[in-house]
């Protein structure tokens, strides 16, 4: 296993704190980091594209060297037409961290090593992770079955087992992961990093609305919908907020699978606006806080998890 050595001393924990589209924004990025654990939103996010530069003056000003660093999550997406500018102003501000999704590019590999800044992947499956590392991808995110958003199939058993056989480099697994139990549990599977993001959406600094934190609260791994029809690639969404828009969510349709479509859910309700993305993992989750106390108490529950691993041999 491998951390790379620049984070030497600035994570509390093993934690990325994953990428939330439109929820991430630079107070909870900037919350993140200064708890301890790496921070990122999507470059998407900052809309319209001229902010993307003031975010990033924001939190390279105000992120110091004693803070955990941040990451920009680009989708390299022919739908994504954002992609060249994006990837330019990461450049230009040196992004530490760029997480690639939806997509594998040489060229974007390369710009980012252009500075000594690392690119992680996400991936659902094994075939997926190879490519990515073949075209000069330094880690991977392994997307297991239960994570928020776009989520794979697979078990982290199995797409850890797979990828360790074979890559010994950076790799974070997402899937589920809520509390400090769940980290240790991802760290003696074999990955370097937890990979959090639905126990983010219930942190005051998120961009998210109240009653989209309240569900989460209130809502359980059975309260979780698997479905391609709001962005054209699978993911997990709340079975409530379906509900809410109008839609069976036992009796969903098929969606066109080669568009990121963002369409309209039903009539004025739109996907990611109204159809709200959550991992299987919101069982642990059961107060909104400031992110600074969640990953305290996440840092709490893992090295207790750690001493009580040690105990028993």
């Amino acid at each position: 296993m491998s951390i790379p050595a620049f984070l030497n001393g600035r994570l509390k924990i093993p934690v990325i704190a994953s990428p939330l589209f439109i929820i991430s924004q630079p107070d909870l990025v900037i919350a993140e980091c200064k708890a301890g654990v790496i921070g990122s939103f999507p470059s998407l996010n900052a809309r319209p594209s001229g902010v993307l530069e003031t975010w990033l003056q924001r939190l390279t000003t105000e992120l110091t060297e004693g803070d955990a660093p941040f990451a920009v999550n680009l989708i390299v997406h022919r739908s994504t037409p954002r992609l060249e500018e994006d990837l330019a102003l990461c450049v230009k501000y040196k992004v530490p961290i760029v997480i690639t999704s939806l997509g594998v590019r040489e060229d974007v590999y390369q710009a980012i090593h252009s500075y000594g800044g690392i690119v992680l992947h996400d991936v659902i499956t094994d075939v997926f992770a190879r490519k990515a590392i073949q075209k000069g991808a330094d880690g991977l995110i392994a997307v297991a079955a239960g994570a928020g958003g776009h989520a794979g199939t697979l078990s982290p058993f199995a797409l850890i087992q797979e990828i360790r056989q074979w890559f010994d480099g950076p790799l974070a697994l997402s899937g589920s992961i809520a509390n400090g139990n769940a980290i240790a549990a991802a760290r003696a599977l074999g990955a370097d990093f937890a990979y959090i993001g639905s126990a983010f959406i219930a942190t005051e600094e998120a961009v998210a609305l109240p009653a989209y934190k309240q569900m989460i609260v209130d809502s359980h791994a059975d309260d979780i919908v698997y479905s391609n029809l709001f962005t054209g690639v699978h993911g997990n969404y709340l079975k409530p907020s379906i509900i809410a828009a109008g839609l069976d969510p036992d009796h969903l349709p098929e969606s066109d699978p080669s568009k990121m479509n963002f369409a309209e859910a039903s009539g004025d309700k739109k996907a990611w606006r109204d159809i709200w993305g959550c991992g299987q993992g919101i069982g642990a989750v059961d107060a909104v806080l400031p992110a600074g106390k969640l990953v305290e108490r996440l840092a709490n529950e893992y090295h207790a998890a750690l001493a009580r691993l040690a105990a028993n041999g």
